[in-house]
C-alpha cells in the first residue's frame, strides 16, 4: 500500500505577510486507500482569519471572502496534465446590529447558510471546518494529486456591495458582474478605507501527494 502524505503546505501573500501567517494550515486530506477513486477528498484549514488586521476588519463590518479552487493533475513522465477542477466560496460577516457573525458557503451560484455565532472564534470554526469536495473523481490506475488554491481577501476590494445581496440570496447580479453604477464611488472609499486598515488579498496553496487508485 502506498503511503500517502495528505499535505504539502505553502502559504504566500501578495503583499508582506503579518507575523500570524506563520499560523496558517491549509491541508487536503485524502480518503482511505481503497476508495480514491470512490471518494471525494476533504479540505482542512486554520487560522486564516487569525491576525490582528483582519480581525479589525471583520469586526468593523467588512466581509472576508475565501475563494477555493481544488483542482485533480495527473502526473505525466514529463508533464502534468490537469484534469478537473472545483470552485467554491465561503463568506464571513459581521452583522453590527445584530451582534453575530455569518457564514455562507457559495457553490455554483446556490448559496448556503452555514449559520450565525456570537463570536469569531465559532464562526471561524465552522469558516474552517472540513468540506468534501465535489470534485471528479480519478480512474483507476491513474496517477495523480490534488492541488489547492485558496485566495482570503477583505471583500471591500471586490465589493462590499454585491455580498450584501449574496447574503440576502440575491446571487444572480453579484455572480454575473451586473454592477450599480451609483455605487462606484462609495466601493472606491471603502477599498481606500481597508487599505488603510492593511486589508489586503493573500493567496495560499497546498498539494496532497501523489497517489494512484
Amino acid at each position: 500500500m502506498m503511503k500517502i502524505s495528505s499535505l504539502i503546505v505553502v502559504g504566500v501573500l501578495a503583499i508582506a505577510a503579518p507575523l500570524d501567517a506563520q499560523k496558517v494550515r491549509l491541508e487536503v486530506v485524502l480518503p482511505p486507500q481503497p476508495t480514491w477513486a470512490e471518494e471525494a477528498p476533504a479540505v482542512l484549514s486554520a487560522g486564516l482569519l487569525a491576525d490582528a488586521s483582519m480581525r479589525d476588519l471583520l469586526a468593523n463590518g467588512f466581509p472576508a471572502r475565501l475563494h477555493y479552487r481544488l483542482e485533480r493533475w495527473t502526473a505525466g513522465r514529463w508533464f502534468d496534465d490537469l484534469k478537473a477542477a472545483f470552485e467554491w466560496d465561503v463568506i464571513l460577516k459581521y452583522d453590527v446590529l445584530g451582534k453575530k457573525y455569518q457564514v455562507v458557503r457559495v457553490v455554483n451560484k446556490k448559496a448556503e447558510s452555514l449559520g450565525d455565532y456570537p463570536g469569531v472564534v465559532e464562526a471561524e470554526s465552522a469558516v474552517e471546518a472540513a468540506y468534501k469536495v465535489g470534485i471528479r473523481l480519478p480512474k483507476k490506475g491513474e496517477r495523480g494529486y490534488y492541488n489547492l488554491l485558496l485566495d482570503v481577501e477583505t471583500l471591500s476590494l471586490s465589493d462590499l456591495d454585491e455580498v450584501q445581496r449574496w447574503l440576502r440570496g440575491e446571487l444572480k447580479p453579484a455572480v454575473s458582474g451586473k454592477k450599480n453604477p451609483g455605487t462606484a464611488v462609495g466601493r472606491g472609499v471603502r477599498t481606500l478605507v481597508v487599505r488603510l486598515l492593511g486589508g489586503e488579498k493573500r493567496h495560499y496553496e497546498a498539494r496532497s501527494g501523489t497517489f494512484r487508485p
